[in-house]
């Protein structure tokens, strides 16, 4: 069988494009767990010019995260209900038959899944201790609030929207029409969203329909977040850290409760507004420059640092060095001092190499092949030669 020959740049794309953690999220098919990340996420992430990474939602992947670096960016974004012992310090209001009725009405959301609130909420965590790029969408949203110490409404319908006058109600999810269902949100002015969405906006109207797929949503924001839309129940849906946002410089911290990249003409791709890829793309500008942030600092050569008994053998060779140049100079019989000014480069010279010389023994006895094959033990060598035809330093 005949193999394709791939272009070396195309194959060198994954180590020079930036890498977008996903997790995925959990279900049954044919008896069997499988695991799945939305398409849709994952286009936006390739088109706008970056690499999704898909971290598995498998036992123990919590303690691993580390060894998903470099992350570049993290998108969180749908899944089952956040473990309420998270974020919830107080006794839900809600009577055990309530909380039954909800677990019946949103059966697919309502199974906790630990395992996901850890691996997500470490990413989360790591972002905002990293300052990497964090979008989330939907309950992506949630896990960053609650991250940051907010909490969460356990059900909408029973703890805000029927608290609420008829008017002011609002339905956040309708599962007789998932994906046509549209709700109306009021951005807030000089947001991103506002900046996203202003072509789409009539006048001093900032009103826009977004879709829903959720029975919880913010309940207290956590302090370091300033909201970017309101529905009319008063609920949030958007916000962002302003302290930590700016694309073109690698900064973007940002919930979003709806799904802009599912806010699509039936059966098409086009999108309800211009603005709806607008988080994605963002998204990957900061991405992409944080990644060059990153590979920056990393190129930078750092001071060589070395313990205490080290430095003191660095120290004594240099001592020795020294030594050696001035008896060379002024004591050794037969030498022209007018070549000392090679001499001093030679013994600065010396002096540099001093430091690669212990780190070499260091890492290793002068029997191995790092020290035996080198350069340095050749001068080393070298030095003993001219000690004996001198006899001696």
């Amino acid at each position: 069988m005949g193999t394709i020959d791939m272009d070396p740049k195309l194959n060198d794309l994954s180590q020079i494009l930036p890498r977008v953690l996903v997790v995925s999220r959990r279900t049954v098919r044919k008896n069997k767990f499988v695991d799945f990340v939305g398409e849709y996420h994952l286009d936006l992430i390739v088109r706008y010019g970056c690499v999704p990474v898909i971290v598995p939602r498998v036992t123990g992947v919590h303690m691993l995260l580390e060894s998903f670096k470099p992350i570049h960016g993290v998108l969180l974004c749908e899944g089952e209900d956040i473990d309420p012992s998270l974020y919830e310090s107080e006794i839900s209001s809600l009577s055990p038959e309530e909380l039954q009725e909800i677990r019946e009405t949103h059966a697919s959301d309502t199974a906790i899944d630990k395992e996901k609130d850890s691996i997500e909420l470490g990413l989360a965590k790591l972002c905002l201790e990293q300052n990497i790029p964090y979008l989330g969408i939907c309950r992506g949203s949630q896990i960053l609030n609650v991250a940051c110490g907010g909490t969460l409404y356990l059900d909408l319908e029973k703890e805000l929207t029927n608290k609420l006058p008829e008017e002011r109600r609002t339905m956040h999810i309708d599962y007789d029409n998932y994906d046509g269902h549209r709700h109306v949100v009021r951005i807030v002015e000089n947001s991103p969203l506002h900046s996203w969405f202003k072509d789409s906006l009539d006048g001093e109207n900032m009103e826009i329909l977004v879709n829903s797929y959720h029975h919880q949503g913010v309940k207290r924001l956590a302090q370091r977040f300033v909201p970017m839309a309101f529905a009319a129940d008063g609920l949030m849906e958007g916000f962002y850290d302003p302290d930590a946002y700016n694309p073109e410089e690698g900064k973007f911290i940002m919930g979003l409760q709806f799904h802009p990249e599912r806010m699509r003409q039936h059966d098409l791709d086009e999108f309800d507004y211009p603005g709806c890829p607008a988080a994605y793309q963002e998204f990957a500008k900061a991405v992409i420059a944080y990644q060059k942030k990153l590979n920056s600092s990393l190129s930078v050569p750092k001071t060589l640092k070395l313990d205490s008994e080290m430095e003191n053998k660095r120290k004594m060779l240099v001592r020795s060095f020294s030594l050696a140049k001035y008896m060379y100079v002024r004591g050794a019989p037969g030498k022209n001092p007018s070549k000392e000014s090679e001499l001093e480069v030679g013994a600065e010279f010396l002096e540099m190499m001093s430091m690669v010389v212990v780190m070499g023994q260091s890492a290793s006895d002068q029997t191995s092949p790092f020290y035996a094959g080198s350069d340095f033990g050749l001068w080393e060598a070298n030095m003993h030669v001219g000690h004996n035809m001198h006899g001696g330093f």
